[in-house]
């Protein structure tokens, strides 16, 4: 019993150890503070050092605690592998004429790719396969597959990692455009220079475009932390937007949006998708990911 309140004690550590704070940590293993922090305690004693360094304002590793919490990377690591393995073992032995497939299925992904495509793909794959559960986690966090109870990973970059399989699925490039209805009101731009006379919106924190020609500063639109609000500024004829190609496409092709500059567009990026290649995927994995890659637009449409 001791040695397994220990384990328990150093899975609750491993999780300060890598958010830096009680929390966060709390949150995300969903105990109170209070019982993370004894827990923490507790382990410090058995262990005969102190692993944590807490001050008012931040939380730092001791030499032990360091050493702990990469050693226990590992370990997750090998339980996250061990889950995968017994969950495909499972489906191995399971009835092969079966209609579906069960069991959950963790997927992490951009927020625009998952509004523009992944939802969608979702609802259809629940559709033919109720039995299994889908949780869908967006963000723009770069979780780690290895570490992370995620079974798939959709990730926007040019360079996907090296310790994951990558499967290519989308190219696109960042575009800029404008309703007819503003084009028509000021003008229609034909060089990156032009776009100093236009009310241009740009992502916060920006103050230009990188553009294939260079870098060019914008003024007078506003800056939004939020690409869909972005698109809306540009349907409400408020002025030029900058934003991935595939957000707007829909809205290119039924002449709502008029796409500017497309000499200026630059290398395009991929989204990719990811999975661990360490163990064989389960048959709802593979059919899932089956049904994301029929999803996608032709390369180069």
């Amino acid at each position: 019993m001791r040695h397994h309140k220990q384990v328990e004690r150093l899975m609750l550590f491993a999780q300060v150890a890598e958010a830096l704070s009680f929390t966060r940590a709390a949150k995300a293993l969903g105990v109170s503070r209070a019982h993370l922090s004894e827990q923490v305690r507790r382990l410090e004693q058995d262990i005969g050092a102190p692993l944590l360094i807490r001050t008012t304002r931040a939380v730092r590793l001791t030499e032990e605690g360091e050493r702990i919490r990469q050693r226990m990377q590992s370990v997750h690591g090998e339980l996250l592998a061990l889950e995968r393995e017994l969950e495909h073992d499972l489906e191995q032995t399971s009835e092969p004429e079966r209609q579906g497939y069960s069991g959950v299925l963790r997927i992490t992904a951009p927020v625009l790719f998952a509004e523009r495509y992944l939802v969608e793909v979702c609802n259809a794959f629940q559709a033919r396969h109720p039995a299994v559960e889908l949780r869908l986690d967006v963000s723009y966090e770069s979780h780690d597959l290895t570490r992370e109870p995620f079974d798939v990973a959709f990730r926007a970059t040019r360079t996907p990692p090296d310790n994951m399989i990558a499967r290519r699925l989308l190219d696109y490039v960042h575009c800029c455009c404008a309703s007819p209805e503003y084009l028509a009101a000021h003008g229609t731009p034909h060089t990156a220079a032009a776009l100093g006379d236009h009310r241009c919106h740009v992502w916060s924190g920006q103050s230009g475009w990188p553009l294939a020609s260079g870098e060019v500063s914008l003024a007078g639109g506003l800056a939004i932390n939020d690409h869909r609000l972005l698109k809306q500024q540009a349907l409400g004829h408020a002025g030029i937007i900058r934003v991935a190609h595939y957000l707007v496409d829909r809205e290119l092709a039924e002449g709502r949006l008029v796409r500017l500059l497309a000499h200026e567009e630059g290398e395009p990026n991929s989204i990719y998708m990811l999975y661990p290649q360490r163990l064989p995927q389960s048959g709802k994995l593979r059919a899932f990911m089956a049904a994301v890659e029929a999803a996608m637009p032709p390369r180069g449409a």
